[in-house]
């Protein structure tokens, strides 16, 4: 009992830590005068899809950021019986929502492109999910909402796009309440070694259907500087529980005895060099 005492001490304790590390150390306190997520797509609609993230960037900087999103929420992988023997399972610590500007009534989840979301998630001290840890999100998610896909074409990347899949979300989660983890709203941008094999390209995988299977299977296609209506941002805490032990999310990522866990392929070479990859000039989607 001494042992478990100690241990759920110490679990209660770096959860706490990890609930307010994007809370008080990283995120500036949102300013009054920032915009709702409403304000916000109207001013967006003016601005190129480059300056539209760059602003996004920007707003979640600043502070502009709603209060929900503020307390990171646990999810726990299990090791997989082909991965032989190792650690059990790691706890990360992700946003219970996709990254979004404005308040809790009136926010906005706002795509990123790959480039900008390296650089929020650099300056705030946090790393990207794996498909790994997007499976487990879906499965551990206490709020679940159907994907609402808007018809494929050019008009994927606009605000009007953003705003409609905005207005079909709200619809879908009605009635639920903030904060809790949620997932099947959107895709994920996510961290894999194949960034290497394709320099100058982002990586999206998720947005499961309500059986668990997800739409949108790790794809490669798109370049840097793409973002889509369904694309989200979820930050990882740097700090995940290693069988109970606190380790950094990246280091835990190239540590083949940990890996497995966290990554469908294993160990990732050095993956906080990931959120840094050369930047194509004059990068385009």
């Amino acid at each position: 009992m001494h042992l478990l005492a100690s241990s759920f001490a110490a679990l209660s304790t770096l959860l706490s830590l990890a609930t307010t590390d994007l809370h008080l150390a990283h995120l500036p306190a949102r300013p009054d005068d920032a915009p709702t997520g409403t304000e916000f797509g109207v001013e967006a609609r003016q601005l190129s899809d480059h300056d539209r993230y760059l602003a996004a960037r920007d707003q979640i900087l600043a502070g502009n950021v709603p209060d929900f999103l503020r307390e990171m929420v646990p999810v726990t992988l299990e090791r997989p019986a082909s991965a032989g023997p190792g650690p059990e399972r790691v706890t990360v610590f992700v946003t219970p929502d996709y990254l979004a500007v404005g308040t809790d009534q009136d926010f906005l989840n706002i795509p990123l492109d790959f480039v900008t979301a390296s650089e929020v998630a650099r300056k705030l001290g946090y790393g990207l999910p794996t498909t790994r840890i997007v499976d487990a999100i879906y499965r551990e998610a206490q709020e679940r909402v159907q994907p609402v896909p808007l018809p494929a074409g050019p008009e994927m990347r606009s605000m009007a796009y953003i705003l409609e899949h905005r207005t079909l979300v709200s619809s879908e989660r009605a009635g639920l309440p903030l904060g809790p983890l949620i997932a099947g709203t959107h895709k994920d941008v996510v961290l894999t070694g194949q960034l290497r094999q394709v320099p100058g390209h982002e990586a999206i995988y998720g947005w499961h259907r309500m059986d668990g299977h997800p739409i949108q299977p790790l794809s490669l296609v798109h370049g840097v500087g793409y973002a889509d209506y369904s694309h989200g941002i979820r930050l990882v805490d740097r700090t995940v529980l290693v069988d109970g032990v606190a380790r950094d999310y990246f280091d835990a990522l190239s540590d083949p005895a940990v890996a497995p866990i966290l990554s469908s392929e294993g160990a990732i070479r050095d993956p906080v060099a990931l959120l840094s990859l050369p930047t194509p000039a004059g990068y385009a989607g």
